[in-house]
Protein backbone atom coordinates (compact mmCIF):
# COMPACT_ATOMS: atom_id res chain seq x y z
CA UNK A 1 0.00 0.00 0.00
CA UNK A 2 2.97 2.26 0.84
CA UNK A 3 4.24 1.97 -2.45
CA UNK A 4 1.74 1.99 -4.32
CA UNK A 5 0.51 5.35 -2.80
CA UNK A 6 3.86 6.94 -3.61
CA UNK A 7 4.06 5.81 -7.01
CA UNK A 8 0.46 7.26 -7.41
CA UNK A 9 1.88 10.61 -5.94
CA UNK A 10 4.62 10.39 -8.42
CA UNK A 11 2.72 9.42 -11.30
CA UNK A 12 0.17 12.67 -10.18
CA UNK A 13 3.81 15.15 -10.15
CA UNK A 14 4.93 13.83 -14.02
CA UNK A 15 1.66 14.02 -15.46
CA UNK A 16 1.25 18.01 -13.82
CA UNK A 17 5.19 18.55 -15.76
CA UNK A 18 4.32 16.76 -18.84
CA UNK A 19 0.72 18.78 -19.43
CA UNK A 20 2.85 21.94 -19.02
CA UNK A 21 4.71 21.56 -22.75
CA UNK A 22 1.44 21.51 -24.28
CA UNK A 23 0.87 25.10 -22.80
CA UNK A 24 4.12 26.69 -23.77
CA UNK A 25 3.45 29.43 -26.24
CA UNK A 26 4.95 32.43 -27.69
CA UNK A 27 4.61 33.43 -23.93
CA UNK A 28 7.36 31.19 -22.74
CA UNK A 29 9.75 32.79 -25.61
CA UNK A 30 8.82 36.56 -24.45
CA UNK A 31 10.18 35.73 -21.15
CA UNK A 32 13.78 34.27 -22.77
CA UNK A 33 13.92 37.62 -24.81
CA UNK A 34 12.85 39.43 -21.76
CA UNK A 35 15.22 38.05 -19.65
CA UNK A 36 18.24 38.24 -22.13
CA UNK A 37 17.50 41.70 -22.95
CA UNK A 38 17.30 42.93 -19.72
CA UNK A 39 20.23 45.34 -18.23
CA UNK A 40 19.28 44.32 -14.75
CA UNK A 41 18.13 40.98 -12.99
CA UNK A 42 15.11 39.03 -12.05
CA UNK A 43 13.80 39.87 -9.23
CA UNK A 44 12.00 36.64 -7.67
CA UNK A 45 9.34 37.02 -5.63
CA UNK A 46 6.51 34.98 -3.42
CA UNK A 47 5.20 33.78 -0.13
CA UNK A 48 4.80 30.60 1.70
CA UNK A 49 5.68 27.12 -0.37
CA UNK A 50 5.69 29.04 -3.74
CA UNK A 51 8.16 31.57 -2.39
CA UNK A 52 10.45 28.66 -1.54
CA UNK A 53 10.70 27.82 -5.15
CA UNK A 54 11.24 30.80 -5.79
CA UNK A 55 14.19 31.27 -4.04
CA UNK A 56 15.18 27.97 -5.70
CA UNK A 57 14.64 29.31 -9.02
CA UNK A 58 16.51 32.35 -8.36
CA UNK A 59 19.18 30.34 -7.16
CA UNK A 60 19.62 28.49 -10.47
CA UNK A 61 19.78 31.20 -12.86
CA UNK A 62 22.67 32.87 -10.78
CA UNK A 63 24.19 29.89 -10.96
CA UNK A 64 24.02 29.73 -14.32
CA UNK A 65 24.70 33.37 -15.24
CA UNK A 66 21.59 35.10 -15.03
CA UNK A 67 21.89 37.80 -12.51
CA UNK A 68 18.84 37.34 -9.94
CA UNK A 69 17.35 38.18 -6.42
CA UNK A 70 14.79 36.69 -4.25
CA UNK A 71 12.43 39.49 -2.84
CA UNK A 72 10.34 38.17 -0.02
CA UNK A 73 6.97 40.57 -0.83
CA UNK A 74 6.34 41.47 2.77
CA UNK A 75 9.79 42.70 3.09
CA UNK A 76 9.50 44.74 -0.24
CA UNK A 77 6.66 46.68 1.53
CA UNK A 78 9.26 47.37 4.29
CA UNK A 79 11.81 49.18 2.54
CA UNK A 80 13.82 46.29 0.16
CA UNK A 81 11.75 47.26 -2.68
CA UNK A 82 14.77 50.05 -3.07
CA UNK A 83 16.67 46.97 -4.51
CA UNK A 84 14.45 46.68 -7.30
CA UNK A 85 15.07 49.39 -10.75
CA UNK A 86 13.53 50.01 -14.29
CA UNK A 87 16.05 47.76 -15.85
CA UNK A 88 14.95 44.72 -13.50
CA UNK A 89 12.60 41.66 -14.46
CA UNK A 90 10.02 41.11 -11.85
CA UNK A 91 8.93 37.55 -11.96
CA UNK A 92 5.72 37.04 -9.41
CA UNK A 93 5.25 33.26 -8.03
CA UNK A 94 1.79 32.66 -7.10
CA UNK A 95 -0.42 29.15 -7.77
CA UNK A 96 -3.39 30.75 -6.99
CA UNK A 97 -2.66 34.25 -8.20
CA UNK A 98 -4.78 35.99 -5.80
CA UNK A 99 -1.78 36.13 -2.77
CA UNK A 100 -2.34 39.37 -0.93
CA UNK A 101 0.75 40.14 0.15
CA UNK A 102 2.05 39.58 -3.53
CA UNK A 103 -0.72 41.49 -5.26
CA UNK A 104 -0.48 44.44 -2.69
CA UNK A 105 3.35 44.88 -4.39
CA UNK A 106 2.27 44.73 -8.02
CA UNK A 107 0.92 48.96 -8.27
CA UNK A 108 4.43 49.86 -6.43
CA UNK A 109 6.30 47.13 -9.32
CA UNK A 110 4.53 48.63 -12.19
CA UNK A 111 5.40 52.25 -10.96
CA UNK A 112 8.96 51.35 -10.68
CA UNK A 113 8.69 50.32 -14.65
CA UNK A 114 10.08 46.52 -14.49
CA UNK A 115 8.75 44.28 -16.76
CA UNK A 116 6.05 42.10 -14.64
CA UNK A 117 6.23 38.25 -15.47
CA UNK A 118 4.13 35.82 -13.31
CA UNK A 119 3.97 31.95 -12.85
CA UNK A 120 0.47 31.07 -11.51
CA UNK A 121 -1.88 28.26 -11.84
CA UNK A 122 -4.64 31.12 -12.89
CA UNK A 123 -4.29 32.85 -15.70
CA UNK A 124 -7.29 34.82 -14.72
CA UNK A 125 -6.29 36.35 -11.44
CA UNK A 126 -5.33 39.63 -10.20
CA UNK A 127 -1.39 38.71 -10.33
CA UNK A 128 -2.22 37.89 -14.21
CA UNK A 129 -3.90 41.25 -14.70
CA UNK A 130 -1.13 43.11 -13.31
CA UNK A 131 1.43 41.35 -15.50
CA UNK A 132 3.03 42.01 -18.79
CA UNK A 133 3.77 38.22 -19.67
CA UNK A 134 1.80 35.54 -17.76
CA UNK A 135 2.95 31.74 -17.61
CA UNK A 136 0.00 29.09 -17.09
CA UNK A 137 1.53 26.61 -14.41
CA UNK A 138 -1.62 25.20 -13.58
CA UNK A 139 -2.11 21.47 -12.47
CA UNK A 140 -5.03 18.82 -12.92
CA UNK A 141 -4.97 17.98 -9.41
CA UNK A 142 -2.14 18.19 -6.35
CA UNK A 143 -1.13 15.17 -5.06
CA UNK A 144 -1.90 15.88 -1.53
CA UNK A 145 -5.32 13.63 -0.97
CA UNK A 146 -6.97 16.47 0.61
CA UNK A 147 -5.89 18.73 -1.97
CA UNK A 148 -4.31 20.84 0.16
CA UNK A 149 -1.01 20.87 0.49
CA UNK A 150 0.93 22.46 -2.98
CA UNK A 151 2.73 19.16 -4.11
CA UNK A 152 2.09 18.85 -8.07
CA UNK A 153 1.26 22.41 -8.31
CA UNK A 154 5.18 23.39 -6.66
CA UNK A 155 6.82 20.99 -8.76
CA UNK A 156 5.04 22.00 -11.36
CA UNK A 157 6.72 26.22 -11.07
CA UNK A 158 9.81 24.49 -10.25
CA UNK A 159 9.89 22.72 -13.60
CA UNK A 160 9.46 25.56 -15.00
CA UNK A 161 11.68 27.76 -13.69
CA UNK A 162 14.49 24.66 -14.69
CA UNK A 163 12.59 25.13 -18.16
CA UNK A 164 13.50 28.81 -18.19
CA UNK A 165 17.48 28.77 -16.78
CA UNK A 166 18.21 25.93 -19.18
CA UNK A 167 17.13 27.29 -22.35
CA UNK A 168 18.89 30.55 -21.03
CA UNK A 169 22.15 28.65 -20.43
CA UNK A 170 21.88 27.55 -24.40
CA UNK A 171 20.70 31.35 -25.53
CA UNK A 172 24.00 32.43 -23.56
CA UNK A 173 26.52 29.95 -24.73
CA UNK A 174 27.25 29.31 -20.92
CA UNK A 175 30.03 26.97 -20.59
CA UNK A 176 31.29 24.75 -18.06
CA UNK A 177 34.29 27.00 -17.50
CA UNK A 178 31.59 29.83 -17.33
CA UNK A 179 29.97 27.69 -14.37
CA UNK A 180 33.24 27.19 -12.53
CA UNK A 181 33.31 30.98 -11.64
CA UNK A 182 29.90 30.54 -9.36
CA UNK A 183 31.18 27.24 -7.77
CA UNK A 184 34.79 28.17 -6.86
CA UNK A 185 34.29 25.98 -3.52
CA UNK A 186 33.29 22.83 -5.61
CA UNK A 187 34.77 19.51 -7.08
CA UNK A 188 34.72 20.94 -10.45
CA UNK A 189 35.88 24.40 -9.01
CA UNK A 190 38.86 22.71 -7.68
CA UNK A 191 39.67 20.94 -10.76
CA UNK A 192 39.37 23.89 -12.55
CA UNK A 193 41.72 26.14 -10.51
CA UNK A 194 44.84 23.62 -11.04
CA UNK A 195 47.46 23.53 -13.65
CA UNK A 196 47.33 20.93 -16.54
CA UNK A 197 50.43 19.24 -15.14
CA UNK A 198 47.99 18.25 -12.15
CA UNK A 199 45.66 16.25 -13.19
CA UNK A 200 47.54 15.21 -16.86
CA UNK A 201 48.59 11.73 -17.63
CA UNK A 202 52.30 11.82 -18.07
CA UNK A 203 54.72 9.10 -18.26
CA UNK A 204 53.99 5.56 -19.37
CA UNK A 205 50.71 6.55 -19.23
CA UNK A 206 50.60 8.90 -22.34
CA UNK A 207 49.32 6.68 -25.52
CA UNK A 208 52.58 7.86 -27.82
CA UNK A 209 53.95 6.14 -31.31
CA UNK A 210 56.06 7.81 -33.51
CA UNK A 211 55.53 8.55 -37.23
CA UNK A 212 56.73 6.06 -38.27
CA UNK A 213 54.74 3.50 -37.09
CA UNK A 214 52.16 0.70 -39.05
CA UNK A 215 48.41 2.02 -38.58
CA UNK A 216 47.89 -1.38 -37.40
CA UNK A 217 50.81 -0.68 -34.32
CA UNK A 218 49.02 2.54 -33.88
CA UNK A 219 45.60 1.04 -32.71
CA UNK A 220 47.20 -1.46 -30.92
CA UNK A 221 48.94 1.47 -28.81
CA UNK A 222 45.93 3.13 -28.59
CA UNK A 223 43.69 0.40 -27.52
CA UNK A 224 46.09 -0.22 -24.71
CA UNK A 225 45.70 3.02 -23.20
CA UNK A 226 41.94 3.11 -23.14
CA UNK A 227 41.76 7.16 -23.77
CA UNK A 228 40.42 7.10 -27.15
CA UNK A 229 43.50 9.09 -28.93
CA UNK A 230 47.15 8.08 -29.60
CA UNK A 231 49.73 10.94 -29.66
CA UNK A 232 52.27 11.08 -32.64
CA UNK A 233 55.59 12.37 -32.57
CA UNK A 234 58.67 12.70 -34.76
CA UNK A 235 61.86 11.18 -33.79
CA UNK A 236 62.91 13.70 -31.17
CA UNK A 237 59.27 13.31 -29.53
CA UNK A 238 58.35 16.89 -30.85
CA UNK A 239 54.34 16.35 -31.45
CA UNK A 240 53.49 15.64 -34.92
CA UNK A 241 49.67 14.67 -35.15
CA UNK A 242 46.87 12.91 -33.12
CA UNK A 243 45.11 9.85 -34.20
CA UNK A 244 41.41 9.40 -32.10
CA UNK A 245 38.65 6.78 -32.45
CA UNK A 246 36.80 9.38 -34.52
CA UNK A 247 39.40 9.07 -37.65
CA UNK A 248 39.41 5.37 -37.13
CA UNK A 249 35.78 5.67 -37.47
CA UNK A 250 35.77 8.00 -40.37
CA UNK A 251 37.42 5.17 -42.15
CA UNK A 252 35.89 2.81 -41.60
CA UNK A 253 32.19 4.10 -42.35
CA UNK A 254 34.07 5.17 -45.98
CA UNK A 255 35.00 1.58 -46.44
CA UNK A 256 38.45 1.92 -46.34
CA UNK A 257 41.28 -0.42 -45.39
CA UNK A 258 42.14 0.52 -42.09
CA UNK A 259 45.50 -1.42 -41.38
CA UNK A 260 46.21 -0.32 -45.82
CA UNK A 261 46.05 3.25 -45.25
CA UNK A 262 49.42 5.36 -43.57
CA UNK A 263 49.71 7.30 -40.27
CA UNK A 264 50.46 10.17 -41.71
CA UNK A 265 47.19 10.55 -43.78
CA UNK A 266 44.83 9.57 -41.20
CA UNK A 267 46.14 11.64 -38.37
CA UNK A 268 44.91 15.20 -37.14
CA UNK A 269 48.52 16.96 -37.83
CA UNK A 270 49.87 19.62 -35.99
CA UNK A 271 46.70 19.60 -33.52
CA UNK A 272 45.35 21.74 -30.66
CA UNK A 273 47.94 21.54 -27.80
CA UNK A 274 48.30 23.21 -24.29
CA UNK A 275 51.24 23.36 -21.70
CA UNK A 276 51.84 21.48 -18.21
CA UNK A 277 51.50 25.16 -16.63
CA UNK A 278 48.08 26.09 -18.70
CA UNK A 279 45.41 26.41 -15.94
CA UNK A 280 42.80 23.60 -16.51
CA UNK A 281 40.27 26.27 -16.97
CA UNK A 282 42.43 27.52 -20.42
CA UNK A 283 42.17 24.13 -20.95
CA UNK A 284 38.87 23.51 -20.85
CA UNK A 285 37.97 26.50 -23.27
CA UNK A 286 40.15 24.87 -25.74
CA UNK A 287 38.34 21.84 -25.39
CA UNK A 288 34.71 23.45 -25.20
CA UNK A 289 35.20 25.93 -28.35
CA UNK A 290 36.77 22.98 -30.44
CA UNK A 291 34.34 20.06 -29.21
CA UNK A 292 37.53 18.07 -28.22
CA UNK A 293 37.71 15.96 -25.50
CA UNK A 294 41.53 15.22 -25.41
CA UNK A 295 44.66 17.61 -25.64
CA UNK A 296 48.61 16.89 -26.31
CA UNK A 297 50.69 18.52 -23.54
CA UNK A 298 53.73 19.88 -24.31
CA UNK A 299 56.93 21.37 -22.86
CA UNK A 300 58.83 24.45 -24.38
CA UNK A 301 61.08 22.78 -26.66
CA UNK A 302 57.30 21.35 -28.53
CA UNK A 303 58.09 17.53 -26.86
CA UNK A 304 54.94 15.75 -25.77
CA UNK A 305 55.17 15.06 -21.58
CA UNK A 306 51.29 14.41 -21.23
CA UNK A 307 47.79 13.84 -22.49
CA UNK A 308 45.03 15.31 -21.05
CA UNK A 309 41.47 13.92 -21.26
CA UNK A 310 38.10 15.81 -20.44
CA UNK A 311 37.03 13.28 -18.15
CA UNK A 312 39.89 14.09 -15.94
CA UNK A 313 38.92 18.04 -15.67
CA UNK A 314 35.00 17.31 -15.29
CA UNK A 315 34.84 13.80 -13.70
CA UNK A 316 33.38 10.83 -15.32
CA UNK A 317 30.66 10.48 -17.16
CA UNK A 318 29.99 14.70 -16.68
CA UNK A 319 30.51 16.07 -20.24
CA UNK A 320 28.58 16.33 -23.28
CA UNK A 321 28.80 18.65 -26.25
CA UNK A 322 25.22 19.83 -26.59
CA UNK A 323 24.60 16.83 -28.66
CA UNK A 324 26.76 17.82 -31.82
CA UNK A 325 28.83 15.33 -33.41
CA UNK A 326 32.57 15.05 -33.02
CA UNK A 327 34.75 16.56 -35.77
CA UNK A 328 37.75 15.12 -37.67
CA UNK A 329 40.30 14.76 -35.01
CA UNK A 330 37.78 14.43 -32.13
CA UNK A 331 37.33 11.22 -30.19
Amino acid sequence: MTIEEARRVLQIEAEGILRLMDRLDHRFDRMVEAVLGTRGRVIVSGIGKSGLVGRKISATLNSTGTRSLFLHPVEAMHGDLGMVSADDIFMAMSYSGETGELNILMPSIQNIGCTIISMTGNPSSTLAKHSDIIIDVSVEKEACPLGLAPTASTTALLAMGDALAVVLINKKHFKTSDFKKFHPGGALGRRLSSQVKDIMFSGEAVPIASLSVSMQDAVEEMDRHGLGALIIVHKDRKLAGILTDGDLRRLITQKKPVFEQALSTVMTPSPLHVFSYTPAFDALNIMEKHEITVLPIIDDDQRVVGILHLHDILGKGEFKFNGYAPEKGTT
